[in-house]
């Protein structure tokens, strides 16, 4: 008993010593490794390598640059600007520009790039490369597939200083590939939309910057007895901000400022009906042109855009209202009658409307143009009228026509 006794002791010496020797020697590596990790407080990522599978895959996605090429650029980029701002961190002020666009305060201005294109772009080479040539202006068609014909002989009035955009309401766009123009036209398509839908979505003053005219048309024009280069010229020769080509008196003619003269080469007044004109520098007697083929200088637009409403998507009344973003109006609105067009009255459009309550569906798009008109209207005397009143003003009668 006694020695069993005593190897009993033996054994539990044994094994408190086997323990002690374990617990010393993780508290010597911990320390050690945190020696060693402050002695070197970067690592290589060169010296990081991936499994080929994961390195391949993702090669594939990124069209021929390595994984580990791309880890490696990243990671340099990082030490540089993590070493930089370490030991500039007590010194160096944080960017902070107010003059920036809203949401890029915190970007060093020269990085900031406000103002886009539309200006296509290859996937290769060197960017500063890639544009033969800058489009100077911009024409834009709202179309449906069975207008094509007719769209195809329009697009080829205009030169290659014209970037082409289409927007298809009819949602077809694939097809307009038997086209060759087509292939570098741009094309965006949401069903069932106007014209006016898609300008207040697409076409924002930023991001067209770079066109100094906007044609925002319809896709029942005949432009037999039109060229666009030709209309540039007269459009800058008569200094309009807001122009139209003239129309074909026996086609499709609503108001007499958009007939065609022709003994002019522009025309910015006329004489309507008895009545129709308080003032003979107003709509429709001057500074007015209908919204089916309307072309805009760069600033113009940069006005009528913002003045677009989200939900009323036809622009009935924006006519009566642009000269709200020209000054003086009745010089800078008129008509070319030197390059003129043919409405040729075709309602497409219309017929994409939905038939209820005995109503043809174009009877219910027009009815929606009628409501939106009067809608417009009121908004904009309510918001001129609230301006008025918020600098002390007395509003004056409405300038709404």
């Amino acid at each position: 008993m006694a020695k069993l006794g005593f190897g009993g002791r033996s054994v539990l010496t044994r094994k408190s010593n086997e323990s002690m020797r374990i617990i010393i020697s993780t508290v010597i590596g911990i320390v050690l490794g945190y020696l060693i990790g402050i002695s070197f407080p970067t690592v290589s990522i060169t010296k990081l390598h991936f499994p080929s599978s994961i390195v391949s895959y993702i090669e594939d996605r990124n069209s021929g640059l390595t994984t580990q090429t791309l880890l490696n650029h990243a990671w340099d980029s990082a030490n540089r600007n993590r070493n930089n701002s370490t030991s500039n961190t007590d010194d160096t002020p944080k960017i902070y520009v107010p003059t920036n666009p809203r949401g890029a305060e915190r970007l060093p201005p020269c990085i900031v790039v406000p103002e886009s294109d539309f200006y296509l772009r290859r996937l290769w080479g060197n960017p500063d490369e890639d544009l033969i040539v800058q489009q100077k202006y911009l024409v834009t068609f709202t179309v449906g597939y069975e207008q094509k014909n007719n769209i195809d002989a329009a697009v080829k009035k205009f030169s290659e200083n014209f970037t082409i955009l289409l927007f298809h309401y009819d949602g077809r766009t694939t097809e307009w590939d038997e086209f060759e123009w087509s292939k570098r036209a741009i094309h965006v398509s949401a069903r069932k939309q106007t014209k006016w839908w898609y300008a207040k979505r697409f076409l924002h003053p930023d991001i067209v910057a770079r066109y100094e005219y906007i044609f925002i048309w319809d896709e029942d024009l005949g432009l037999e007895h039109f060229d666009a280069e030709e209309y540039i010229k007269l459009v800058k020769k008569h200094g309009l901000e807001i122009s139209q080509p003239g129309l074909e008196p026996n086609n499709g003619l609503t108001w007499q400022m958009t007939k065609r003269r022709g003994d002019h080469e522009v025309h910015k007044e006329t004489e309507e009906r008895p009545g129709w004109c308080a003032d003979p520098h107003l709509p429709p007697c001057a500074a007015f042109v209908e919204i089916m083929a309307t072309v805009f200088s760069r600033d113009a637009w940069r006005c009528v855009w913002h003045m677009i409403q989200n939900d009323l998507v036809h622009g009935w009344g924006l006519d009566f209202a642009l000269r709200k973003c020209v000054e003086p109006a009745h010089e800078k609105i008129g008509v070319v009658d030197a390059q003129w067009i043919v409405h040729q009255v075709v309602p497409s459009l219309g017929n994409q409307g939905q038939a209820e309550k005995g109503k043809a569906p174009w009877e219910g798009v027009r009815e929606r143009c009628r409501k939106e008109w009067a809608i417009f209207q009121t908004r904009m005397s309510d918001a001129e009228k609230a301006y008025y009143l918020s600098i002390g003003i007395s509003p004056p009668n409405s300038t709404v026509t």
